[in-house]
């Protein structure tokens, strides 16, 4: 489904990816994690295609996506969902209209369809009741449903999750991924989970991928990677339990 080939990318002399190799299968989650700065978030907006790598390649279904351009791009980035670390709402719409605004601005669906797909997705992440208020009106873990709803409204068939549990409490935190958990068994979408919620996170993926110094240092199932007995491995999970 995703290929990443000897991925590099440098900013202003500084090299973040020194060469990511990585594959994803059609409907796997996999957890993508490594300390702060590391390259996570670089690597999944090389994955989305809004940055291009100095060398290698990401290609999806074996289209290369740095070698896409104009409606070729656009079609294939529509199969994509993408859950920024805030959220990323319109503060001046409501819930349902942020949720609403990919299906008016991106589809033709009547009136009564929007309103049945948006009514849907806000029900299937626990805030019906909510449609009505403003992002300044609900909570951090609302605004993270919220987010995920507008996302999920478009059927995407690869979710990216940019560190859905940044900002919330432990308890909303794992609130959270079991969300995340639930709507993969529901629609069963590839997904990329970066984050640092160790090990909560390993609940509800079946591939760990660990970016340290540029490289995937360690990859395997969680049961594995548990087991790793690289120094740098052991140190970031230890001190996460």
């Amino acid at each position: 489904m995703i290929s990443i080939d000897d991925l590099h990318k440098s900013f202003d002399g500084n090299e973040v990816l020194r060469g990511i190799s990585l594959e994803i299968k059609k409907g796997e989650v996999v957890a993508l994690i490594g300390g702060s700065g590391c390259g996570k978030s670089v690597l999944l907006k090389h994955i989305a295609g809004l940055i291009k790598p100095d060398s290698g390649r990401v290609t999806v279904d074996g289209k290369d996506m740095s070698m896409l351009r104009g409606g070729a791009l656009t079609d294939l980035r529509e199969r994509f969902g993408f859950l920024f670390q805030g959220g990323a709402l319109f503060d001046s719409m409501t819930v349902f209209e942020n949720v609403a605004f990919p299906l008016k601005e991106k589809t033709k669906l009547s009136h009564q369809l929007v309103l049945e797909r948006v009514f849907r997705e806000l029900e299937n992440v626990g805030l019906s009741g909510s449609e009505y208020k403003y992002p300044s009106q609900i909570s951090g873990g609302m605004v993270k449903r919220a987010a995920l709803a507008r996302c999920l409204v478009m059927d995407p068939e690869i979710m990216l999750f940019d560190e859905p549990t940044t900002g919330l409490d432990p308890v909303m935190g794992n609130a959270i991924l079991n969300l995340i958990d639930d709507c993969h068994k529901r629609l069963s979408f590839t997904a990329i989970v970066v984050t640092h919620e160790i090990p909560g996170v390993f609940d509800i993926v079946e591939k760990v991928a660990m970016i340290h110094e540029g490289i995937i240092l360690a990859e395997g199932t969680p049961e594995e990677f548990m087991s790793f007995t690289e120094p740098a491995v052991r140190a970031f999970v230890g001190r996460k339990q």
